[in-house]
């Protein structure tokens, strides 16, 4: 089919339009990514339920500017030695987010297939040589959720992790450890079947569900799917002020559900993170299962329920669904939503998320358990400047440490913090209060609230080298590091010569998929050093 004659009343069925964009793109596209840009208004729905239709032309629209061009485009704003190889834009999200690395979100991860490529024993046009082996170790000295670990766990390679944050260093190894998935399991039905009783002596869930019967038939009469968003998309209606209009017609049917079943919008007070953002009923049904947590006897199964606790309280937190990565204020009412184009409402029960990623976790820790590898692996909670890694090993695993002072550790790969960007303690705020575990603010390198003053760059110029310095002693002689880094300040040929390193190859890379509202044309480098 020559794709670039189409007539514009050519119609395709749902699963014809699915194989025409899998041969035009090279890529596979399934009918729920179909299904996705009609219900989001990227393309027109023709015809009823029983046979739903899209114009070819509207398809060919829509996805021309992918078709290469999108390449094109960013090599002419970021420069021709961007590598596109290495933008992973073959992968759909589910495989950009396997198995663990879904287990709990976190902002600033790299994918997966990025640290595949460097450290499996492949070769290509752009990665002439092999750096690392299977029963080599290699170290993450600014581990976040576990990227590195997970991915060396699966070729073969034993991993030590280190992290100033104690909750990323619980995600971490939670996302490694071997577990009884029967046990979690057990656990996990018996905690649900409590929190239900639990729920048996309140009135929100009776209030969700007379709420969700009413948004339903409200959302259904003033924003139907998807003629609603096409039109949006078209500015056929203007967006802000029916939104606005129509949240505030709803707010009364609201109102009256908040008086006729007691519902407590907000707590008593708001000093704490749990206080300000969390609804009274949310506050309530987290602590009660936090306190059925406490009980569970075996170690391993603790923490990754616990660890599932905390995805589904940052779930629930009283914001708008536009708002879940960069809070703003918290909601406590129904408001128009941009993200879904109708009337939302917050959280005001767990259950729901609580038995959606119980499910998900159990089924992520399986997919994971059929592809790991009998290797070590272990992240460390501390300052990657001033950590005896090898004395700190030995107290969480003397095997492995005896493994590591005698073979010594291959390199590195890890993606440093980039300079006031993120604040790496307060993206996860709700667990620190809720677990209780102390945070290091102080020790963070780059931090978002130090900004990216010459004063600022220079403190995280000297804490990337510091941390170089110190990780180097416990290095074999012919090293190999990799850092991963938006160098947009030309930064790290000043780090590699203070800490006594050389930049032996620097591949640029395009990031296509961030969860940022600003999706531009972004890049980073990945520089991979070695001793002089």
């Amino acid at each position: 089919m020559d794709t670039t004659k189409i007539e514009r009343e050519t119609l395709l069925t749902i699963k014809e339009a699915s194989t025409w964009a899998t041969r035009y793109l090279h890529k596979n596209v399934t009918t729920s990514n179909i299904s996705y840009l009609i219900q989001y208004g990227r393309i027109r729905k023709i015809g009823d339920n029983g046979m739903t239709q899209v114009s070819q032309q509207e398809l060919f629209n829509y996805y021309k500017s992918y078709n290469g061009k999108r390449e094109i485009s960013w090599k002419d704003r970021l420069g021709e030695d961007l590598n596109w190889a290495l933008s992973f834009d073959q992968y759909k999200e589910a495989e950009t987010t396997k198995h663990v690395h879904r287990l709990h979100p976190y902002k600033g991860k790299f994918i997966p297939q990025l640290v595949e490529y460097f450290l499996d024993d492949h070769t290509d046009n752009f990665k002439k040589g092999v750096c690392f082996r299977k029963g080599d170790i290699v170290l993450d000295p600014f581990a976040g959720s576990g990227t590195t670990m997970v991915q060396a766990c699966e070729l073969g390679m034993h991993t030590i992790g280190i992290d100033v944050s104690e909750f990323n260093a619980l995600i971490g190894n939670c996302k490694v450890a071997k577990y009884n998935l029967a046990d979690v399991q057990k656990e996990i039905v018996q905690i649900t079947k409590a929190l239900k009783e639990f729920l048996q002596n309140s009135h929100t869930l009776e209030f969700e569900e007379k709420l969700l019967q009413a948004l339903y038939e409200f959302n259904n009469k003033y924003f139907p799917v998807p003629e609603y968003k096409y039109k949006v998309k078209r500015n056929q209606i203007d967006e802000d002020r029916y939104g606005a209009e129509k949240e505030k017609e709803f707010l009364p049917i609201f109102n009256k559900f908040v008086k006729r079943y007691n519902i407590k919008l907000r707590q008593d007070k708001a000093d704490s993170f749990l206080d300000k953002w969390y609804s009274q009923h949310i506050r309530d049904e987290i602590h009660f299962v936090f306190d059925e947590i406490k009980k569970i006897k075996d170690a391993d199964t603790k923490r990754i329920i616990s660890v599932i606790l905390s995805r589904t309280i940052r779930s629930c937190r009283a914001t708008t669904h536009a708002d879940l990565a960069t809070l703003v204020e918290p909601i406590t009412a129904t408001y128009y939503c941009a993200k879904h184009g109708k009337i939302c409402k917050p959280l005001f029960s767990i259950l729901k998320w609580w038995e959606t990623y119980t499910k998900d976790t159990v089924n992520r820790l399986s997919q994971f358990d059929r592809l790991r590898t009998n290797t070590f692996q272990v992240c460390l909670a501390g300052d990657s400047r001033t950590i005896d890694l090898f004395k700190e090993l030995e107290k969480k695993n003397s095997a492995f440490a005896k493994l590591a002072r005698k073979q010594r550790i291959k390199g590195i790969f890890s993606s440093p913090p980039y300079v006031g960007l993120i604040d790496y303690h307060e993206q996860h705020a709700y667990a620190y209060d809720l677990f209780g575990f102390e945070r290091q603010d102080n020790l963070e390198i780059g931090p978002l609230h130090k900004g990216q003053s010459r004063e600022a760059k220079q403190n995280y110029i000297q804490g990337i080298i510091d941390v170089l310095n110190n990780c180097k002693k416990f290095l074999v002689d012919d090293y190999d590091i990799f850092l991963v880094a938006n160098d947009k300040y030309r930064i790290y040929p000043t780090i590699a010569e203070n800490a006594g390193m050389q930049i032996v190859n620097q591949y640029k890379r395009p990031v296509l998929n961030r969860t940022e509202k600003d999706k531009g044309a972004y890049s980073e480098i990945i520089f991979h050093l070695k001793g002089k």
